[in-house]
């Protein structure tokens, strides 16, 4: 017994030995390769034939180190301050107003409705010709927005360009909080059913989507069901995804577990507040663009069958972040952990710690997925996002539509339409009628709109081959005669994408009008992933 012992207390000291020995290994590994990086930080300040910039090229080395590691583990210099916020807390301090590049040019896209921006009179399609006495010309929009933004309570001058005049324009920032909710209201004909859309999982969410769905409930108590729309939606706080589940589902249900390396991160989610309606059929919208706290409540409410999925499968993200504060307010953000929705599963869909040869993170294959079953007993699998309990197949835009976008033919359309139109119809009943289009596509023709479809790149891949086989001769009557009738049918574009066409004017002309708000509104009518939404929870 004695020797058993004696063995035993031999093997646990040659075991904490070895982990000793590791941790050591591992200690100097680490002091011997951070002593290697500032001794060739040392011989490029002291010998490289240009002056180095230290915070840009540390900058630039710390971001390749996490970028072997994953997408969402960053660094954030105190200059970046403001996007943490903006991730975070869903505000930042600044004029509150969408910008976009065109060419060398900046322009205004959409100054948001209420905020200093638009209070001001700035519109979609002014052009800013300079900040505080800086020309934007050549400048990226980062570069224009970080000099836009700024602390609450200071001006910044801002000179624009509309219709060929040039103005100046001096907005007071504030702290601007962009709203997790940008609509709620009801839809289906009899307007019976609910319709909340969730942009963020920022500060409040739950708070704005329970005060939502309490509003809608209070109008109208016979309401038959609850959309929520998750479509896009890249996700954001996890307590928030909680707390939304928490309006539908009992207090004290598991909603999301955390497991990571370090054991203060490991912890159970659990609802903890009274529910606002347990019983209302409830559904939720989810595309290839839902991610996150997104997929949180999603998979929760799928796997505790509370909620029928309805849409694509989503992006595939069940990892954790968190924000590390650092010297000099830097700070880092530093996936933590995986989580773990109620049937047990993690949705995580590239193995980030495997790259292929090519130095690309791989997918989970589809031999390691893993079936589970959800409170009901339906199967369900982990490793490659939410899937829908109902597809819906997700319409792509045709090559005249991407054109348009690309060009932004339709934004300058819509820009010159609100300049002649004072007024328009509301929103959920504004339609494109017969001379609004007619008056596009004259508009198109002075602009000589240009672009290319597949067929047509694939007919000059084929003309290509055929020289170079020197086929050509031999089927230069027959490829002449296809390209004819490729640019006839062609013409006819407008007309064959119309519904297409005229859905993206309606929405670009509504946001001049009515804002996001309306813009969401109206594009509701004829949403197929909505109306399949109510089909399901009518059943």
């Amino acid at each position: 017994m004695k020797k058993t012992i004696i063995f035993g207390l031999l093997l646990l000291v040659g075991a904490g030995a070895q982990r000793a020995a590791a941790q050591d290994d591992r200690g100097f590994e680490i002091a011997k390769n951070l002593e290697i990086f500032s001794a060739v930080y040392k011989n490029l300040n002291l010998n490289y034939v240009d002056d180095v910039d230290p915070g840009k090229t540390i900058k630039v080395a710390i971001d390749a180190m996490l970028a072997s590691l994953d997408p969402y583990t960053n660094y954030f210099p105190e200059s970046q301050m403001e996007d943490v916020k903006l991730q975070l807390l869903g505000q930042y301090g600044g004029v509150g107003a969408m910008i976009m590049q065109r060419g060398d040019s900046i322009y205004v896209s959409e100054p948001y409705k209420g905020l200093p921006a638009d209070e001001a009179g700035i519109k979609a399609g002014d052009r800013i010709v300079a900040v505080d006495g800086q020309s934007t010309k050549g400048k990226k929009t980062p570069d224009v927005s970080a000099a836009m933004r700024g602390q609450a309570g200071t001006d910044v001058r801002l000179r624009l360009e509309r219709e060929g005049k040039e103005f100046d324009v001096t907005v007071k920032r504030r702290e601007i909080h962009l709203p997790n909710v940008p609509y709620y209201g009801y839809v289906g004909k009899g307007k019976d059913f609910g319709y909340i859309k969730l942009d963020e999982f920022t500060t409040d969410a739950a708070k704005n989507v329970r005060e939502a769905f309490v509003s809608l409930k209070k109008e109208k108590p016979s309401m038959r069901g609850i959309i929520l729309d998750l479509r896009g939606n890249g996700g954001g706080l996890m307590n928030e995804a909680v707390d939304i589940v928490n309006i539908w589902v009992p207090r004290g249900t598991l909603v999301v577990e955390t497991k990571g390396k370090v054991a203060s991160k490991n912890m159970k989610s659990f609802t903890h507040m009274a529910p606002e309606d347990t019983e209302i059929p409830l559904a939720v919208l989810i595309d290839g663009n839902s991610a996150s706290a997104s997929e949180i409540v999603s998979g929760s409410l799928q796997d505790l069958d509370r909620a029928v999925i309805v849409g694509q499968r989503s992006y595939g993200k069940g990892l954790v972040q968190n924000i590390l504060p650092m010297a000099y307010n830097s700070q880092m953000k530093v996936t933590v952990s995986k989580y773990y929705i109620p049937s047990g599963r993690c949705i995580q869909a590239i193995d980030y710690s495997h790259r292929d040869e090519n130095g690309r993170a791989v997918k989970v294959p589809d031999s390691l997925k893993t079936a589970f079953k959800t409170k009901a007993g339906r199967t369900v699998y982990d490793g490659f996002g939410i899937e829908p309990d109902v597809e819906v197949e997700p319409e792509y835009m045709s090559n005249l539509g991407v054109a348009l976008a690309q060009k932004l033919l339709v934004f300058d359309y819509a820009t010159k339409f609100y300049r002649s139109h004072k007024s328009i119809a509301p929103a959920g009943e504004f339609e494109i009628t017969d001379d609004i289009y007619a008056d596009f596509c004259q508009f198109l023709k002075e602009k000589k709109l240009e672009y290319n479809t597949v067929t047509e790149r694939v007919m000059k891949q084929l003309r290509d081959v055929a020289k170079e086989e020197k086929y050509d001769g031999a089927i230069e009557k027959e490829l002449a005669a296809m390209e004819t009738a490729l640019q006839k049918e062609k013409e006819g574009d407008l007309q064959k994408h119309r519904e297409e066409v005229c859905e993206m004017l309606k929405n670009e002309i509504l946001l001049r009008y009515y804002y996001d708000e309306g813009r969401m509104e109206g594009a509701l009518k004829g949403d197929k992933v909505v109306e399949r939404a109510m089909t399901e929870l009518s059943k």
